[in-house]
């Protein structure tokens, strides 16, 4: 397997969530669509964790840069997010267990 990159996105909420989880499902569905994307997981209670994973560096930038994307973005800091924090990383190796 060749190496890939995910993003790690943690965040905690405001009070004021009306509209986020349209636009998360929304988000969620066009990222399915951008040339590099792999795969999506996340988890929410105190903070939000979403990890999606990408090809490359480069699909990755361009994801940032989609329009619907710098608007859901936009919409986050002015409403639904109190704080968060976004991390880049390559992946070298992963395995998994499965019963």
């Amino acid at each position: 397997m060749e190496p890939y990159y995910a993003v790690i996105f943690t965040s905690v909420q405001t009070e004021n969530i009306e509209g986020y989880s349209e636009m998360a499902t929304l988000m969620e569905n066009l990222a399915k669509q951008q040339p590099g994307f792999l795969e999506i997981e996340s988890a929410r209670n105190e903070i939000g964790i979403t990890v999606s994973y990408w090809q490359s560096l480069e699909s990755i930038k361009k994801w940032k840069e989609n329009l619907d994307h710098l608007t859901a973005q936009k919409k986050g800091r002015e409403q639904w997010y109190s704080y968060y924090k976004v991390r880049v990383c390559k992946v070298e190796r992963d395995y998994e267990f499965n019963a």
